[in-house]
């Protein structure tokens, strides 16, 4: 039998919190009159998701834009919020026993994300997680980027996709009728993990 394979996305699946999300609203609230009133109903809409978000990242896009906020202040905000992660600035954690768990499996352990190599590394190695993935790819593209990952596999191997958005980190393997786990707070109906 070949080699099994796990595909873990980053944000949301493997580095936890909303120090990022905060960070890129602030990041946000720079564009915004008045900046607090903008992360405050972040915070308040993390703190309660609803069922149309996609993911976090997707609560700060749509808070910033019933504010008036437009693509290229989202994009520089993302990107200077991509700089903060794994810091005070931006706090992530990790789920209990993940580390251990990568060590011990018998698997290839891909991280693909479709987040910048912008202080990967330095999150990675801050929750535990350095040298623990046989292949990062970064700036994915999914879903896309994930179907051209899965057609560069063997058909014969065994996946494990596990990740928070189910169009993008889980969707493109459970079609080819792969094994997935859908983590996170918000429910896509679409989902049949």
């Amino acid at each position: 039998m070949p080699r099994p394979v796990l595909i873990l996305d980053f944000d949301g699946t493997v580095a936890l919190g909303d120090g990022p999300l905060l960070a890129y609203a602030r990041a946000v609230a720079a564009h915004a009159a008045p900046a607090d009133d903008l992360v405050t109903a972040v915070a308040a809409q993390l703190a309660e998701p609803s069922g149309d978000a996609i993911d976090g990242y997707d609560v700060v896009r749509r808070v910033a834009v019933a504010a008036g906020i437009g693509d290229d202040a989202l994009a520089a905000a993302y990107t200077a919020s991509r700089a903060q992660l794994g810091t005070a600035e931006a706090p992530v954690t990790v789920a209990v026993g993940l580390a251990e768990f990568l060590r011990i499996t018998d698997a290839e352990r891909l991280l693909v994300t479709n987040a910048p190599a912008t202080r990967l590394d330095e999150a990675l190695a801050s929750l535990g997680l350095a040298g623990l993935f046989d292949r990062i790819v970064t700036d994915a593209a999914k879903p896309a980027g994930l179907e051209a990952l899965l057609d560069s596999l063997d058909e014969d191997v065994p996946v494990l996709a596990v990740g928070d958005v189910w169009r993008n980190d889980l969707a493109p393997a459970h079609a080819r009728g792969h094994a997935t786990a859908l983590v996170g707070g918000y429910p896509d109906p679409a989902a049949h993990p």
